[in-house]
């Protein structure tokens, strides 16, 4: 079964682009040898990732992610049977910065502040979308 996750997080400590870039570079490789695809996004501490895949590799990988010391205040924002994939030209795509994107941020807040912890799943299914066909990404 292919199943889509979407989670959030906040981040324990202030983390720089080059964390963020070993995240990227970790995530790539591990999820590519399990089939994993999805996006990051980390906007004011929190961390906003879109999963899909195989509905175990998924769920094993959210346990890891639960364990990460890196991450706070974990919860699963929506999960769902998809019918196909929706990234499919990398295993983690990482969003770029919210000042190259804050247009599509804002158009998905209730406020100027982005918090995906008060988003509906709808809402967060649109904001992906958008993202795969607006966004500036990290290269």
């Amino acid at each position: 079964m292919l199943i889509q996750l979407t989670y959030a997080s906040r981040t324990s400590k202030t983390l720089v682009p080059d964390d963020l870039k070993a995240i990227l570079v970790a995530s790539q490789r591990n999820n590519t040898r399990v089939g994993i695809t999805g996006a990051l996004c980390l906007t004011n501490g929190i961390f906003l990732q879109q999963l899909e895949g195989d509905r175990t590799a998924v769920s094993l990988l959210y346990h890891r992610i639960l364990s990460d010391p890196r991450h706070r205040d974990p919860a699963i924002l929506d999960f769902a049977e998809i019918v196909s994939r929706k990234f499919t030209k990398w295993s983690m795509g990482s969003l770029a910065s919210l000042e190259s994107n804050r247009g599509i941020y804002l158009k998905y807040s209730r406020s100027s502040s982005f918090d995906p912890y008060s988003m509906a799943p709808t809402t967060l299914r649109a904001f992906f979308d958008e993202i795969m066909s607006n966004a500036a990404w990290v290269s």
